[in-house]
This record gives structure tokens, sequence and C-alpha cells, in this order.
């Protein structure tokens, strides 16, 4: 540490010395001065850092070569279907053989290898049920954020089936980039992990997804309905109210231009637009004539567009 520091200083040494007069004076006093201010703590916290950066980089460069590295022969080998021998192996919970594969793949793509429905072995093992496999996966290398045929990553898949160790054991395991990754993407559908915690009423998942910094007002891409209309879409009073309390905006339009409090309209569940009804912005409660009148209006187009066809004559 103290080398550290004393290269610091020589370095500022050259930087005065290639000033002169008052200006360099002047440069050497500042420099002086906030060289002397900093504390032996904060030395060791900025080498520590340095440190850190140094094995994470070390580490990247060794994970690339050995994901460069060619493929042993059973790694290569598939079923018709594209099933790798891990694949298999997880498909049939044989636990050994698992175990063994992913020690011998550690950081190699055989662990991201993909069957003909895009399916890696993440997905699989979040598929099955199988949270000691997920872990085991992600610790070795694996890449969460790869999609299948529906465009659904391992994490979507946790979220539409209400698979919390699996979700858990992802979200716990996974790098900050990755996670924010997954959370945010949509799939083919539209629809990111939120959105489908929110359709299938899954408030343990939607909570924690919010609190690990979700964007609770992200939109569907085709309809552009946020999971507070989901919520309201789907009748569920306790959603609602979660997703108020996690800082869902009720003021929020979709792509029709319709609120969270536009959908409660013709819904059984009054306490829903109770609830709606006073964070929503008064010119956004009502619809418009144009809204109202669009039914009838549609109805009237439709009976009218037929009233030429002929049947036995008539």
């Amino acid at each position: 540490m103290a080398l550290y520091r004393a290269s610091i200083l020589n370095q500022m040494d050259c930087n005065r010395e290639s000033k002169e007069g008052k200006a360099a004076q002047s440069t050497e006093e500042r420099l002086d001065s906030g060289v002397d201010s900093l504390k032996e703590e904060e030395y060791q916290a900025v080498a520590e850092e340095l440190h850190r950066l140094q094995l994470e980089s070390e580490h990247h460069q060794q994970a690339s070569a050995r994901a460069e590295e060619p493929l042993q022969d059973w790694q290569t080998h598939s079923t018709d279907e594209g099933d790798t021998l891990l694949h298999l192996a997880i498909i049939h919970e044989a636990k050994d053989h698992i175990k063994r594969m992913i020690d011998l793949s550690r950081n190699t793509c055989f662990l991201n290898a993909q069957n003909d429905l895009r399916q890696t072995p993440l997905h699989l093992a979040v598929i099955t049920n199988q949270p000691d496999v997920c872990c085991s996966l992600l610790a070795s290398g694996c890449d969460p954020t790869l999609v299948d045929n529906n465009g659904d990553t391992p994490l979507h898949i946790a979220c539409r089936h209400g698979n919390l160790p699996g979700f858990s054991v992802i979200t716990q395991n996974c790098r900050l980039e990755h996670l924010n990754t997954a959370m945010a993407a949509c799939n083919y559908n539209g629809q990111n992990c939120l959105h489908l915690a929110s359709v299938h009423g899954f408030l343990s998942l939607v909570e924690k997804m919010v609190d690990l910094g979700a964007d609770v007002n992200a939109k569907e891409q085709h309809n552009g309905r946020s999971s507070l209309h989901l919520a309201v879409d789907q009748q569920n009073l306790a959603l609602v109210k979660l997703l108020l309390r996690k800082g869902a905006d009720p003021n929020l339009l979709s792509s029709g231009g319709y609120t969270p409090f536009h959908l409660t309209y013709g819904l059984d569940n009054c306490d829903i637009q109770k609830e709606l009804f006073p964070v929503t912005h008064p010119h956004l409660r009502e619809l418009s004539e144009s809204d109202n009148s669009g039914e009838e209006s549609e109805e009237s187009d439709v009976e009218g567009m037929y009233d030429d066809i002929q049947w036995n004559g008539h």
C-alpha cells in the first residue's frame, strides 16, 4: 500500500516538474491537498477494487478461452430432436450423470446447446423443476438470457408456471446484467416476465421482481398494456393493490388510449373500480363518446354489410 501511494506521489512530482512559475506552484498545492486528504482506508479500498477488476478480467479471459475449446465426442452427440446427452439426463432427472457432465463442461458452449425447440439445459431444468440443476448450470457458466422458440428465457418459464424455486435460483445466481436483461426481455408474444407473472396471478413473483428492479410500468409490445392493465383484465383485486403499492401508474394509457380504470367498465368486480377511482386522474376516468358510440356504429355497419346476400331466392 505504501508503494501504491508512493507511485501516485511520484506521478504527481512528474506533473509538477512539467509546469513552470506560479501555475506550477498552484497545481502542486492543489494536488498535494487532494492526496493528503485521502485516508489509508480509501487507499485500501482502491487497491482492493483494482485487484477485483483484475481477477474478474482474468476470469473472463479464461472462460472465453475455455468456451472456444473444441468439444469432446460425447458432447457433440444429439438425438433427432437435437437433444444432447445433458438434455436427456435433465429430462430423465439422472442426477449423477447431470453433475458429472456439468463438471466436465464448465464455461463451455456445451452448457448452452439448444435443441430443435431452442431449449437450453437451463430451460429444461426449470421446466422439470430441478432448482439444484439450475444452480449448478449457472455456477458453471451457462447463459440465462438465451431464448427458446417462443422467445422465452428460463426466467420467463419460471414466471409463467409460478416456479418459485427456479425463479429464486436464477435471480440469486446469475450476474446482475444477465438478470436485468432477462427481466426486461419480451418474448414473441410481446410480454416480459412481470407481465407473465401478472397474467397468471403470481403475486409473490410480481413483488420479488419489482423489488429486484423490474419496471412495474413496462408495457406489452403488442397492445401497450401494463401489468396493472393485466391485473384489471384478470379481475385480480389483490394484484391491483400490490401493483399500486409498488408504484404502478394508474394513468398509464394502453396503445388504444385506455387507462386501467377504463377497463373496469362492464366488469363484475366493482371493488377494483373503487380502488382505481381515487388514484386515476378525473379526465381519464370516463370513456369518450366515440368509444361509447363505436360499438353501436360497428353493429349497424355489420348489419348493413350483408343486406344483399340471397338464400334460396330470398
